[in-house]
């Protein structure tokens, strides 16, 4: 298959994996610099060192090479997404499949990254992929699973055909909102782990966390339309745990630096893009106006955007008035 990937990022990751497999893979980045360092290196440094990117892969700032996709990918930071979508729109056949494996919300509008792709490219057949995929194994033909989803099953079983390999295994699911929103607040969880980690604090707070954050972000999750069921697999759960207990996580690594005493603003320019950073703050914003209980986010949200105290989070969490463990969705 010829496929397109947008990003260089978790981009390349997948564009080693998918050559690796026999297809034809082109990575577009704006960024020429990156282009360049790719090309003269074999690797990519900065953010894959030591992982060979082969020469059969074309990297290119135009975007025309959209035209002959079979297959386009957005990995792109959820910040540009709608930006990216608005100009590849004009260079993609309509018969071209769209796959997004971003994780995130638009600011401002607070729509999963998919309902932004649909409104610059209503006519492409679109999916989504997430699950527990760290780039830096991808890469190195780490054995991975992930889920495939669409509104169309049809679309899901396409493209968990066509792009599955010997080392990346991919499920279906028509749970498209689910997993993004899985996806998308999971680095929430993860953010305020490593502020855990950060903090020196056990592993009975950190295990504590994951679990009742897990609860949140599904409930927050079914508030948007997700399937609770969604969030028990890997696009939940999954994600959740290699995204909250890995070294290779940024929103992990952004937290321990604000545990230890780091601004937040100054710990998410230290690290890079770190997801959960931005999400929380959206994700706040949706809480509210659904009226939906979410103290682990609304403390993190204290943190990073109002100046609180790690230690006094933890401690208002700790004290919060006793309730049953028990979870509304379940019964759905």
């Amino acid at each position: 298959m010829n496929i397109t990937i947008l990003g260089c990022g978790f981009g390349t990751a997948l564009a080693v994996l998918w050559n690796k497999a026999g297809h034809n893979v082109t990575a577009w980045t704006r960024n020429e610099e990156e282009i360049k360092e790719i090309l003269r290196c074999g690797e990519h440094k900065r953010l894959l060192p030591g992982v060979p990117v082969s020469n059969r892969i074309t990297f290119t700032s135009d975007l025309n090479c959209i035209s002959g996709a079979d297959v386009l990918v957005f990995a792109i930071p959820s910040p540009g997404v709608r930006e990216v979508a608005k100009k590849a729109a004009p260079f993609t056949p309509k018969n071209t499949y769209v796959l997004n494996v971003g994780k995130g919300f638009e600011e401002g509008t607070s729509k999963r990254l998919s309902q932004v792709i649909r409104e610059e490219m209503p006519d492409n057949k679109l999916a989504v992929m997430a699950g527990p995929c760290h780039a830096e194994e991808v890469s190195r033909s780490i054995p991975t699973t992930v889920v495939m989803s669409s509104y169309d099953m049809a679309v899901a079983e396409y493209l968990q055909e066509a792009l599955q390999t010997d080392t990346f295994r991919i499920y279906g699911s028509d749970d498209v909102a689910g997993c993004e929103t899985a996806a998308a607040l999971k680095n929430i969880i993860a953010l305020s782990c490593g502020i855990l980690e950060g903090m020196k604090l056990g592993d009975n707070t950190t295990a504590s966390l994951m679990t009742r954050g897990l609860a949140e972000i599904t409930r927050l999750g079914v508030s948007l339309g997700a399937k609770w069921e969604t969030f028990t697999g890997l696009a939940g759960v999954g994600d959740l745990i290699v995204t909250c207990t890995s070294k290779h996580s940024r929103n992990h690594r952004a937290g321990i630096l604000i545990g230890e005493g780091m601004s937040a603003e100054d710990a998410v320019k230290n690290v890079g893009t770190v997801e959960g950073y931005n999400c929380c703050r959206i994700a706040y914003k949706i809480a509210s106006e659904l009226k939906v209980r979410t103290p682990i986010i609304d403390e993190l949200y204290e943190i990073c955007f109002g100046g609180a105290s790690p230690a006094d989070a933890v401690k208002r969490l700790m004290h919060r008035p006793q309730i049953h463990e028990k979870e509304p969705f379940w019964n759905n």
